[in-house]
């Protein structure tokens, strides 16, 4: 999917939604363990339920990893099923020399060699250019690179002061010149609202990928206030305050309803600071 095409369907649908398919067996519904595939039929209701509201899909690869082959036939099925309209995050944070990182590409990009066809791929942008490169070596492929996240301990690394810049500024800077905003995205976590103002003087086109918002407690508001660019530029992710809004029989409807709030709310926020 190019840049123009994702904004368009965010135009369209007046939603910049990712719902995240971190779906955990543990929790599902206890109907859908008799299944031949919970996961898959969990994931598949949701999906039928919130594909009218959201743009885009994020599975996160640990929690089918940790089903071992079983978990990767969910998730291949999972990719399978999402409508080519919206955009798809393999959220697997790979990241490692750049050979092996080829590897990863294919995983994840060449459907002939593993069966996952996904749009974009999160990336650790630690050990460089080199870990990075293979990736974009796959034409109309995304890289979404770890930026300033919302966890407790990003703090550690992430706000280094280096040379007067923190650490998550020369990231920003300096994956520039590996590629375009058409393909390098950033992941900025909603409860760092207070740093996207300079974010957005470092990369006014790129778009961003924003988790946080619902269960961690990020503002949908301020993101949009201060994260949106004429084109929205943001990707914001909510997935357990969707996924697992309900238990019951009725856990899609009940999903449906809360990637509706958000929709709603988002389209108001798209006609005030998409601009």
């Amino acid at each position: 999917m190019t840049y123009e095409e994702l904004f368009q369907q965010i135009s369209s649908k007046k939603s910049y939604l990712c719902v995240g398919l971190d779906t955990d067996i543990r929790k599902i519904p206890a109907h859908l363990l008799k299944t031949a595939d919970p996961v898959f039929e969990f994931n598949k209701q949701i999906i039928d339920a919130t594909v009218d509201h959201c743009v885009s899909y994020k599975p996160n690869v640990a929690f089918y990893e940790a089903q071992g082959a079983k978990g990767w036939e969910s998730l291949q099925k999972t990719i399978e099923y999402i409508p080519n309209t919206h955009f798809t995050i393999a959220d697997a944070k790979r990241g490692d020399i750049g050979n092996t990182s080829g590897l990863y590409a294919r995983t994840f990009f060449d459907p002939a060699s593993s069966g996952l066809d996904f749009d974009s791929v999160t990336v650790a942008p630690y050990m460089g250019s080199d870990s990075v490169k293979p990736f974009l070596e796959f034409e109309n492929k995304w890289v979404i690179l770890l930026a300033l996240t919302s966890n407790t301990g990003s703090s550690d690394f992430q706000r280094l002061n280096i040379e007067g810049s923190a650490l998550y500024e020369h990231v920003l800077r300096t994956s520039q010149t590996w590629a375009g905003a058409d393909r390098i995205m950033y992941v900025v976590g909603a409860t760092q609202a207070s740093e996207f103002q300079k974010i957005r003087s470092i990369i006014p086109d790129h778009f961003l990928l924003v988790p946080g918002v619902g269960a961690q407690g990020g503002n949908l508001e301020e993101v949009s206030r201060f994260g949106m660019n004429a084109h929205c530029g943001l990707l914001v992710n909510a997935s357990r305050s969707i996924i697992y809004a309900g238990n019951g029989l009725d856990f899609a409807e009940k999903a449906k309803a809360e990637a509706l709030l958000l929709q709603n709310e988002m389209e108001i926020y798209l006609d005030k600071y998409c601009k």
